[in-house]
């Protein structure tokens, strides 16, 4: 288990607060991203911070040495708000969300964005809200009920980034859809221009072997003629030997 700080994560720990302050981001970020990274819990990591701003505060040396501007790290003393500030903080409050903003927008404003004390007011509102002493004339939710509010606003935007994903995949799929008939057409064209070629080729075998068939035809008719010139030419000789044996 973690217990000892070394100056470098003070110093680390001090940094982090510092750009969370310049980020106008709520002190509990930084809590959070420290003890995400040295393995911290963040309510000991907030306690830490405090308590060590005395620390420093009383050792001037050491806060020098690790490089500390103590002045972007003061505690802030709460002061109890009095019945009349807690009355105008309403009556802002309700003004403010009569022109359309949400309670947080509003806490804002009045906070000037100071994170620390736009917590504080949107703490007190919730408070004040749920006392059973407070009238319930001094917010009116039915006054807002027109009114978008940061939960409305956030279903509308996901509502829009389905729709969108939605028409995405729409468009991919009859994308996808035209492709594929375009590339049916092709291949239909090359098998029926394949068929083509095989029934060439089939006629051109066939003539072929008709061709052979008439070429042993005429071959053998040769060789018949052939034969026949020899015996005609074999009876001329022999005829031939009758007749000068008869004149001798």
């Amino acid at each position: 288990m973690k217990s000892i700080w070394n100056d470098e994560e003070v110093k680390e720990l001090f940094d982090t607060v510092e750009r969370t302050k310049a980020e106008n981001k709520p002190l509990k970020n930084a809590f959070q991203i420290h003890a995400q990274k040295f393995s911290r819990k963040p309510n000991s990591v907030r306690n830490y911070y405090y308590h060590e701003i005395d620390n420093l505060s009383a050792d001037e040396t050491r806060c020098k040495r690790i490089g500390i501007n103590l002045c972007q790290h003061t505690k802030s003393k709460l002061v109890p708000f009095s019945k009349e500030q807690e009355q105008e903080f309403l009556e802002n409050i309700k003004s403010l969300t009569g022109q359309g903003m949400s309670v947080r927008a509003a806490c804002f404003k009045l906070g000037n964005g100071d994170m620390t004390l736009v917590t504080r007011l949107q703490n007190k509102y919730q408070n004040l809200k749920n006392q059973e002493e407070v009238p319930n004339n001094i917010i009116s939710f039915r006054d807002r009920k027109k009114l978008l509010t940061d939960g409305d606003i956030n279903s509308l935007f996901m509502g829009l980034v389905k729709l969108v994903k939605k028409n995405a995949a729409e468009d991919a799929y009859d994308r996808i859809k035209e492709e594929k008939a375009s590339f049916d057409a092709t291949l239909k064209e090359a098998y029926a221009e394949i068929n083509q070629k095989d029934r060439e080729l089939s006629k051109a075998k066939g003539d072929i072997l008709s061709l052979k068939a008439e070429n042993v035809k005429l071959q053998k008719k040769l060789a018949e003629l052939g034969y026949t010139k020899q015996e005609k030419l074999r009876k001329l000789l022999a005829q031939s030997s009758d007749i000068m044996g008869a004149k001798n």
